[in-house]
């Protein structure tokens, strides 16, 4: 498909999702999360054909002028609709599928542990909701939602919703999913494996009651 038509069918996008959009020449002029996406796809044409340098430079100014920062060796499908936009981050191995939704804080990055495909690959129809994380190199389904602040670490099969930190399914193909066992062996923290928030207070109230309960005991058999 021809890059104008492209960048034609990014601005409908817009209009289509976006309740507040009210003129294409609105959107056109003063959308950051469509301005990032049309100069994406220059810069991606130019990253293909070898001018790699120009291309940078068209991603690094992009960064300056809307804090959404796509590297543009990524792959973009049609329809993808960046809302809001501010720190938005698509590493240069992250492949989105078509008719996506990318809020603000969003990012699609990698772990620091891979080599060649590193950021992760995103199925279609997918909803991504602000601040969530997604890093390393496997895929998320199509038509998942990503809950706003998950961090998902691991492959999400198609038609889930997943919420947390880490990110876990709650429900798969409108179904709800039981919950897992927590498991109340403290984490250390890293920078890969982030421990769930709740199961660390379980874990600190865990704690707390069986030491109370062995003071308990100990008074008993002092009596």
């Amino acid at each position: 498909m021809g890059l104008l038509k492209r960048i034609k069918e990014d601005l409908d996008v817009v209009m289509e999702r976006d309740a507040a959009a009210k003129s294409k020449a609105q959107v056109f002029f003063f959308y950051p999360g469509y301005k990032a996406i049309r100069n994406y796809r220059l810069a991606h044409r130019l990253f293909l054909n070898g001018h790699t340098f120009l291309a940078e430079w068209i991603s690094k100014h992009t960064r300056k002028k809307t804090g959404i920062e796509i590297h543009p060796g990524a792959k973009i499908g049609k329809g993808v609709f960046i809302d809001h936009g501010m720190g938005v981050v698509i590493g240069e191995t992250a492949e989105v599928g078509d008719n996506c939704t990318i809020y603000q804080g969003v990012t699609l990055g990698g772990t620091g542990k891979d080599s060649g495909k590193r950021h992760p690959t995103i199925g279609n129809n997918v909803m991504i909701g602000c601040g969530a994380k997604i890093l390393g190199p496997f895929r998320v389904g199509d038509n998942c939602k990503i809950a706003a602040n998950a961090v998902v670490l691991n492959e999400i099969p198609s038609d889930s919703t997943c919420v947390g930190v880490p990110a876990h399914i709650v429900k798969r193909n409108n179904i709800k999913v039981a919950p897992a066992k927590l498991d109340f062996n403290c984490i250390d923290l890293d920078q890969i494996h982030i421990p769930d928030p709740v199961s660390m207070e379980l874990c600190h109230l865990r704690n707390e009651v069986e030491r109370l309960t062995k003071k308990i005991e100990e008074r008993g058999g002092n009596e």
